[in-house]
């Protein structure tokens, strides 16, 4: 179905792999329409409850795709950003948490990518960065924005300002990624994560996912006024009884997503 991405559901967990490896999985305009068809796909399935992105061969994703911006006009190039931003702000929005197992270069908008992620595992071989000052142009696919809010801003501005590519030691040190594991552990470890928030109750998932993005863009009483609403809505649902139920009988709960 798709020309740069593979797809897949086993076990509540959707696969989504971008599949390039000749560029290194740089990201071109199909892969951008691919990954928002996928991920609308992915929204609206009851049947996915986590989501795995990663990059076939030894690239997450190596950044945009050069040859095919190079010759961008400025109306081009601002339209080419906002359908990048687009993509990523969907990914960000949608209700299932999304987990990037990141096995080798995330640049530019490899790094944007895995950053509108809700997760990131990275591979010790992993590299991150954001080199667009070194091409002449900014990031564009929110990477200004969301690396201040992971890493603070005098770091973000370091990475921005700089083109410096860093190792996954050093972006788990700063807060870019959560875990860093040897490569042959990478998927083992993102599965694992994933089967883990599967198994909870999708709506409760959902709306602390919700919760937790639009804390970014309020004040503290404000966001917990969005926690109280979601906290209380929880209570209307099969799944807080279930989930309450089986704690008290010391038993496994059975979440229906209802």
């Amino acid at each position: 179905m798709y020309q740069t991405i593979k797809y897949e559901v086993k076990n509540n967990i959707g696969y989504v792999t971008i599949n390039r490896p000749e560029a290194l999985n740089a990201l071109n305009k199909t892969v951008l329409e691919e990954l928002f068809d996928v991920f609308q796909r992915i929204d609206e399935d009851d049947a996915v409850r986590a989501v795995i992105l990663t990059g076939e061969g030894r690239s997450f994703v190596a950044g945009a795709d050069i040859a095919q911006m190079s010759t961008l006009s400025v109306v081009e190039g601002r339209s080419f950003g906002i359908y990048g931003q687009k993509v990523m702000h969907f990914m960000e929005k949608i209700e299932k948490p999304i987990i990037a197992a990141v096995n080798g270069f995330a640049l530019g908008g490899g790094c944007e990518l895995s950053m509108a992620c809700d997760i990131r595992i990275a591979s010790t071989k992993a590299k991150f960065g954001q080199p667009e000052v070194g091409l002449g142009i900014t990031p564009g696919f929110g990477g200004t924005q969301r690396l201040s809010k992971l890493v603070g801003k005098g770091m973000a501005k370091y990475l921005v300002l700089s083109a410096e590519t860093i190792n996954a030691e050093e972006a788990l040190r700063i807060g870019l990624v959560e875990r860093v594991v040897e490569p042959e552990s990478l998927m083992e470890t993102a599965e694992k994560l994933a089967a883990t928030i599967a198994s909870k109750a999708p709506i409760a998932v959902a709306m602390a996912k919700t919760c937790i993005n639009k804390g970014d863009h309020v004040d503290l009483h404000t966001g917990c006024s969005l926690e109280a609403e979601a906290f209380g809505a929880c209570f209307g649902t099969e799944d807080q009884k279930e989930g309450m139920r089986a704690f008290l009988e010391k038993r496994p709960a059975e979440f229906k997503n209802r």
